[in-house]
């Protein structure tokens, strides 16, 4: 088995790789069968020569490769023919701009797994960049509340080394009396809570949240029942919610008039409600101030989200009484974050510790016949055809 490691091709650059060099050194100690080589970049976080000097083998030319590794859309013309591909294609969800590359993959008669569908056997993810989309965003979050009211002034993250650097930053700061409100408990939200607890900030409860006050800054995480509720008033638990999330309403109102950073980390399944509506953030008592929308769904359930930023431009302002983008320094708006590649801009350690999924979860499944279903799940085409869990994307590959 040959595995190659490309280069991110992707404009604009992304520096993170599927393996470090210390992990494909432990691919090769534990699959002695194994063949790698590396493919020459000069954008990736990991220098080639950090490769070399570990004996890997770093090339231009890793075309007789039977599987390669990258991690954002490679392009088109650079897909080889009857290989097979692991990288996030954006197209599982029928996203119109990556059609093509699905329809390129079925031309090409390439196997592609995507990362995203790489899922355990109750269809959990097992691999993803959530965690440090929650790190990054966090920070985020808080350097966007110190440029709005010049308070402090917080590097980039993408300037930074380490999750432990951004810490430092953030402890360095002294910060007023402000609640911030979290959701999610996935990956994402749990990164969130890892820069909130490392910089020692007050967990409070969802009650005390919502009805004292504090001379010091506090955090509450909250689930979906904690921000949705029935629309008939029963309480029936999270599982009745994620059965039928079309009898349910955002009750998150009661949140918004209290906390000053909304950190939105949760997972928004389809049919779900809006969780913070115009109408919320129109309402006088409204005491937001900034919202560090970490997941990032554009015109989603998070009314402010008109647009994704970027690495380079991280933040606008959202007016409230017109719904539209201003210029952040507008005194009326409320400051948006909404970077949707927040990950690349801590490169090392996402690539760091996407690799050890990658070889606790997935690489095992080539060396013993895949016994647990991993590649066959994540498997999205096959044979120039989209396989059985992914016909689905028909009509989308057809151009329909």
């Amino acid at each position: 088995m040959k595995f190659g490691i490309v280069k991110e091709r992707k404009t604009p650059p992304d520096r993170r790789v599927v393996f470090t060099p210390q992990e494909l050194i432990r691919l090769q100690n534990e699959h002695k069968e194994a063949k790698i080589k590396v493919e020459h970049s000069d954008i990736r976080i990991f220098k080639d020569d950090e490769y070399t000097q570990l004996g890997l083998n770093v090339t231009y030319d890793i075309s007789d490769c039977d599987v390669f590794f990258g991690v954002k859309e490679i392009p088109i013309d650079a897909l080889i023919p009857n290989k097979k591909y692991f990288f996030f294609s954006h197209t599982i969800k029928k996203q119109l701009h990556n059609r093509k590359l699905l329809q390129a993959l079925l031309e090409k008669n390439i196997v592609l797994y995507d990362h995203e569908t790489i899922v355990d056997s109750n269809n959990r993810r097992l691999i993803g960049f959530g965690r440090y989309a929650g790190i990054v965003g966090a920070y985020n979050g808080f350097r966007a509340f110190g440029i709005k009211y010049d308070l402090f002034t917080l590097p980039k993250a993408e300037t930074l080394h380490s999750k432990e650097d951004l810490i430092i930053r953030l402890k360095r700061q002294t910060l007023p009396n402000i609640k911030i409100v979290l959701t999610g408990h996935g990956k994402v939200g749990m990164g969130a809570k890892e820069m909130l607890d490392g910089m020692k900030m007050k967990q409070v409860s969802v009650d005390d949240f919502l009805t004292k006050k504090y001379s010091q800054p506090v955090y509450t995480q909250i689930d979906v029942l904690d921000y949705n509720k029935r629309l008939d008033g029963q309480v029936l638990g999270n599982q009745d919610f994620y059965k039928n999330p079309q009898d349910y309403t955002s009750d998150f109102e009661r949140f918004a008039k209290v906390a000053d950073i909304f950190m939105a980390g949760h997972f928004h399944g389809n049919g779900a409600p809006d969780i913070l509506t115009r109408a919320m953030l129109q309402a006088v008592d409204c005491q937001i101030k900034v919202v560090a929308d970490i997941s990032c769904d554009v015109d989603g359930p998070i009314a402010c989200t008109v647009k994704a930023s970027t690495i380079a431009e991280p933040f606008f302002g959202y007016l409230p009484s017109t719904h539209e983008e201003v210029p952040y320094t507008h005194p009326g708006s409320i400051m948006v974050m909404s970077v949707d590649n927040l990950p690349c801009e801590l490169p090392k350690d996402a690539s760091e510790g996407f690799g050890e999924m990658f070889m606790k979860h997935v690489i095992p499944a080539f060396f013993n016949g895949d016994k647990d279903g991993i590649l066959e799940r994540a498997k999205v085409t096959e044979d120039g055809k989209l396989t059985p869990r992914f016909a689905y994307l028909a009509d989308y590959a057809a151009g329909k």
